[in-house]
């Protein structure tokens, strides 16, 4: 008895030299950072040039600016609570993407691009009258290459 009393003692005395546990760790909101909303404003431009260069029959160049602009929005979303403007721009960018895999025949590919849109606007929360334009388009788009690909 005396040594059950003795042992219990003993571990009591270890367990009170553990380590104190780390103390919780506070995440910060990236979305206030600085670089956070100059790389928004880069992949809104970015988007805008391509799609200007897409138009006017440039493609490879317009893809060439997709593909550098691609790492820019995996940036922008991989934060905890990416902002509208990022989720617009980087729903922009596989559009843009979206639009020229399609007008290439590309309608896997393509259809890729708009799924990714399809998952952004659905799960979107608080839903806004854009949210929903883009969650119809991306639907539609979906169906157009769904369409073509059937017709084949």
């Amino acid at each position: 008895m005396c040594w059950n009393r003795w042992l219990s003692s003993i571990a009591l005395l270890l367990s009170a030299c553990a380590p104190a546990p780390p103390p919780p760790t506070v995440h910060k909101d990236e979305t206030l950072e600085p670089w956070y909303h100059q790389a928004v404003q880069d992949l809104a431009a970015q988007n805008q040039k391509a799609a200007t260069l897409w138009k006017s029959g440039k493609e490879d160049d317009a893809a060439a600016l997709i593909q550098s602009g691609e790492p820019i929005a995996s940036r922008l979303l991989s934060v905890t609570n990416p902002t509208l403007a990022a989720m617009q721009d980087a729903s922009d960018l596989d559009d843009l993407y979206g639009q020229m895999l399609l007008s290439n025949k590309n309608y896997g590919w393509a259809r890729l691009f708009f799924q990714k849109n399809l998952a952004r606007w659905k799960n979107w929360k608080p839903q806004t009258p854009d949210t929903a334009a883009r969650l119809k388009a991306a639907q539609d788009n979906i169906a157009e290459c769904d369409r073509r690909m059937v017709n084949q």
